[in-house]
């Protein structure tokens, strides 16, 4: 079963288990290796890359890399090894990016009010940092302080941002492949999971109803750059054959 699955998905594979394992007993990777927001003194440019590798606990490894084996060994056996690492990165850096875009967005609402409040951006930092504001503006302003002190605190870790471009590319390429649901256990296509496991996303990203800690922004960040380098390639064919 192993020598059938594609050499950057086995390396993936490996390399995410690990890493799992390894960060179970040494907790501090997930700070070394998880992503945060750029001004966090924890930041480091290479947590766009390393984050992709680190996961919360077992089950969220185990659903990840079931994902990567069943439609990253596809997608590779099409496109070859190089072609699919490229994708697989570039949809984990764009569902990154969206992510921190969403952050931007939480704790830039915070610097607007420190900054009215007469605080210097060292001193907006700092109180961000420690999780220290005016309770003048609290009161009135809790769950925006709320959700920025996390957006510049949370620890984002999991490969599923790039695995959502990956489910992307897999339902444009193959739209009418039936695929078994676990819950409940029936099949549907391709072309109707993926875009009600987007629409999921949507709602769970601008509303309160959500589930646990979850990323939306950034499965979404995922599927949205898959879908814009699928477009990119298959226009490039088009004027090949012309």
């Amino acid at each position: 079963m192993i020598r059938s699955i594609p050499k950057a998905v086995l390396n993936l594979l490996i390399i995410n288990v690990i890493l799992f394992f390894a960060s179970q007993s040494m907790g501090n990777l997930y700070q070394v290796f998880g992503l945060r927001y750029p001004q966090n003194p924890d930041f480091g440019y290479w947590q766009v890359i390393t984050h992709l590798f680190m996961h919360g606990n077992f089950m969220h490894l185990l659903f990840n890399m079931l994902v990567l084996w069943m439609f990253g060994s596809t997608l590779e056996r099409e496109w070859g090894t190089n072609k699919f690492l490229f994708f697989y990165f570039s949809a984990g850096l764009g569902a990154a990016a969206i992510q921190l875009l969403y952050y931007y967005v939480q704790i830039n609402g915070v610097s607007n009010l420190l900054s009215d409040f007469g605080l210097s951006p060292f001193e907006i930092q700092q109180r961000l940092i420690n999780k220290e504001f005016p309770k003048a503006l609290l009161e009135s302003n809790l769950i925006t302080f709320s959700k920025g002190a996390e957006a510049f605190h949370v620890t984002m870790v999991g490969a599923s941002g790039a695995l959502y471009g990956v489910l992307a590319a897999f339902a444009l390429m193959f739209p009418n492949a039936r695929l078994m649901l676990l819950f409940p256990p029936i099949p549907i296509k391709a072309k109707y999971l993926v875009p009600g496991l987007i629409v999921i996303d949507l709602i769970g990203a601008f509303s309160s109803y959500d589930i646990g800690s979850i990323a939306h922004f950034a499965h979404l960040g995922g599927a949205l750059t898959g879908i814009l380098i699928m477009l990119y390639w298959r226009n490039l064919n088009k004027r090949s054959r012309i």
